[in-house]
């Protein structure tokens, strides 16, 4: 009974604890939230902590009527979805050979993705190779510069590296080749990594701004991320926005600053819970068929 007890105990402090973490976390995102759900006078006064004053959705309606907010949004939806691709294609085609412990030379090749960790060339290296490529803004330049993460792979190379040798020899028995063996087993096998590591990547691009500072003039290549820091860091609400000066009056810079972050970070938000149920069901499938 008294060991019940103490469990029960345990339980509550634990969930008081945690909830109480959640709401430190989830706080600054709640103020920002407030603030593109308030009106003009509260937000000036300071009056707005984490809920809204005087609800209005006036700054939300200014950024979704602007048309290049909304081309920005689209472009980084597709940019992010072509990235996070082509990067889990190469990862599994470069994780899946040197998981291989027969393979010849794979010590040199680990040593190799090893260094690119902690050495890289350098900014205008990358940048004059990417010029001599022609990819200068272009959508290439931002998905081909980046699309092995070394760290990604190392844990994808360990994820499959864990799994029993002896599904490989039984399929190769049955005559499996490499390719139907990675596609037909490694892969279901591994579904909780390789979705662990395209929300990684899915972040990493949605969140990323300065490559686009270097590569790219014209502005329907423009991201979502780089709208957002130019309108947070050069005050360009009038030029983003394209309002007149009695529409300023109705909606203040914070406001519209405020809903923007909203606006780019609630779509990214949304892959979590839809990666979940991919999560559950790699494992399940490990458990069946381990």
């Amino acid at each position: 009974m008294r060991t019940h007890t103490s469990d029960r105990v345990f339980d509550a402090v634990n969930f008081i604890v945690l909830l109480a973490f959640t709401l430190i976390c989830l706080a600054p995102f709640l103020h920002i939230a407030a603030i593109s759900l308030s009106s003009a006078g509260p937000i000036l006064s300071g009056k707005v902590s984490l809920l809204p004053v005087e609800f209005t959705t006036e700054a939300y309606a200014k950024v979704f009527t602007d048309a290049s907010m909304i081309r920005s949004l689209g472009f980084t939806v597709m940019l992010t979805v072509l990235y996070t691709l082509f990067c889990m294609l190469l990862s599994i085609a470069a994780g899946y050979p040197l998981a291989n412990k027969k393979l010849r030379g794979r010590k040199g090749l680990m040593l190799i993705v090893v260094v690119t960790m902690f050495f890289s060339g350098g900014l205008i290296p990358e940048y004059i190779l990417v010029r001599s490529l022609h990819l200068l803004d272009s959508i290439w330049a931002l998905v081909l510069p980046g699309l092995i993460n070394p760290f990604y792979l190392i844990i994808l190379i360990s994820f499959f590296a864990n799994i029993p040798e002896s599904l490989q020899e039984s399929a190769e028995i049955d005559g499996c080749s490499h390719f139907r063996s990675l596609i037909g087993i490694m892969l279901p096998l591994s579904m909780p990594v390789i979705a662990t590591l395209s929300l990684f990547y899915a972040v990493g691009r949605w969140n990323g701004f300065t490559d686009t500072l270097m590569y790219i003039n014209s502005p329907e290549l423009y991201p979502l991320q780089l709208k957002l820091y130019q309108l947070i860091q050069n005050n360009m609400i009038t030029d983003l926005l394209q309002m007149e000066g009695a529409q300023m009056a109705l909606v203040v810079p914070e406001s519209l600053k405020a809903a923007s972050v909203i606006f780019a970070t609630v779509p990214i938000l949304i892959v979590y819970p839809w990666l979940q149920r991919y999560f559950v069901n790699g494992v399940m499938i490990g458990a069946i068929k381990g």
